[in-house]
Parts: C-alpha cells; structure tokens; sequence
C-alpha cells in the first residue's frame, strides 16, 4: 500500500532544502517579482521539461527533477506573492519565508490529499510526461486569469492553479525517485 502521505512530505523535505539553500544564498530576493513573473519562470521550468522529454536528450547538466523542484519551490513563492503582493526590496527575512514556505506547502498537502481520496490516487496511473502536460496547462490557464486581472466567470483561480502545479511536480517527483527503488 502506498503511503502518499508520506512520499509526500519526503518529496516536500527534498524540496524545502534546496530553497532554503538558496535563501541562504541570495535571500528573499524573489520578493521583487511580480506573480506574472513567477508564473513565467515556472513556465521556462515546464518547458525544458518537456523540450527535454520530446527530445531525448539535453545539453545543460541540471536534470528533470531539479526542474521539478525548482516548479514546487516558485508554486509556493508564487503563492507567497499572491497573499503579500511584491516588494521593490527585499521586505522579508528568511525565517518569515520559511514560515510562509511551510504553510503553503502544508494547505498543497491538505489538497492533494482530499483530491487523492475523491480521484482514487489516480496520478499514480497517469504517464509521467502528462505531469509535466498539466503544469503547462495550468500555467497557461494561470496566464489568461492574470491577464483577466484575476477575473474568472466559473473556473478557480491563481492560486488554486499554483496548488495544481504544486502537486503535479510533487506526484512527478514521488514517481522519479521510486523508479530508482
């Protein structure tokens, strides 16, 4: 029996380091950005992913699961800004954006959780490259609302959609490491 749970958070904890590795590096410096630009940036992950995927091969050393990380870690900073809005400065410190980082990736844990019990874990069955054909779809998505200026008539919006990329990185992650079990 699989312990999504679990699997989860590990995915999570991998995750975390390397952004709290990269505050120690250049601090809270993504405050500057604009929600746009970090949906941008989560899109410039997302399609290397899958230029990488269609074309067998890559040419940088980084690989796909740093990719993923990388899309987890700007979800969650994009929901960040979305909640705080952006800074022309760096405004907060590291413990506040760990704070932050951990609730947001706690309420990402609470959904995925409550869509694993309504859809039957049914990631665990979809292809891999499709993670990465959602990510791109919501991004997409994401971008029509933002020009909208966060109007939508029946569909969630950006932060549902920063959520479902989340996960998707997330259940790509979970399968890429017990493929090497």
């Amino acid at each position: 029996m699989n312990n999504t749970a679990q699997e989860f958070d590990e995915a999570i904890k991998k995750c975390r380091s390397v952004f709290e590795k990269k505050l120690n590096d250049y601090g809270t410096s993504w405050r500057i950005m604009r929600p746009q630009s970090v949906t941008d940036q989560i899109f410039i992950k997302a399609n290397r992913i899958r230029s990488i995927e269609t074309k067998g091969e890559q040419r940088i050393a980084e690989d796909v699961r740093s990719e993923m990380i990388a899309i987890v870690n700007y979800g969650i900073i994009g929901l960040i800004q979305l909640e705080r809005g952006f800074a022309d400065t760096k405004d907060m410190d590291n413990v506040t954006a760990l704070t932050l980082y951990n609730n947001y990736a706690d309420a990402a844990k609470n959904l995925m959780l409550d869509k694993n019990h309504d859809y039957g874990e049914a990631w665990r069955l979809m292809r891999t490259t499709s993670f990465t054909d959602m990510i791109l779809m919501k991004i997409n998505r994401t971008k029509e609302i933002e020009s909208n200026q966060g109007q939508t008539l029946v569909s969630e919006g950006i932060d549902a959609n920063y959520y479902d990329m989340i996960n998707y990185a997330v259940f790509a992650l979970i399968r890429s490491w017990k493929a090497e079990i």
